[in-house]
């Protein structure tokens, strides 16, 4: 498993933390005081780095969690089958690999992109 436990406390927006078994980047990351019984509570808003869900985690800052270690990588893409989906080359393996366009993105071949890669999951973020 690609992934490493850190404290809560450790957290910051935009970084990434497991919540539901899915990655997810932080977008707010805000702390109540320690209560009467107990420490401080934190709670976290995310979203989906692979699925775009919302999600949100209260958990004592002292509390372990899972932050997921996403890699960054580069690509060129060798075809577009379609609007969505497109062939890329990984830059460093020279695998070929299938992906998902994003809406907002329009590719065309020998274009080079980044991608988001974390266990079996793949993402473009920029062209």
């Amino acid at each position: 498993m690609a992934r490493e436990q850190t404290e809560v406390r450790e957290l910051d927006e935009g970084s990434y933390v497991m919540m539901d078994d899915a990655p997810c980047k932080i977008n707010s990351y805000s702390t109540a005081k320690p209560g009467k019984h107990g420490s401080a509570k934190a709670r976290i808003e995310g979203k989906g780095v692979f699925d775009g869900k919302k999600r949100s985690l209260s958990q004592p800052v002292d509390a372990k969690v899972w932050v997921p270690i996403i890699e960054r990588k580069q690509g060129q893409v060798v075809n577009v089958e379609s609007a969505d989906v497109a062939q890329v080359m990984d830059l460093d393996t020279y695998e070929t690999i299938t992906m998902k366009v994003p809406g907002d993105l329009t590719l065309s071949a020998d274009d080079d992109i980044e991608y988001l890669e974390y266990e079996d999951q793949r993402k473009i973020v920029q062209s």
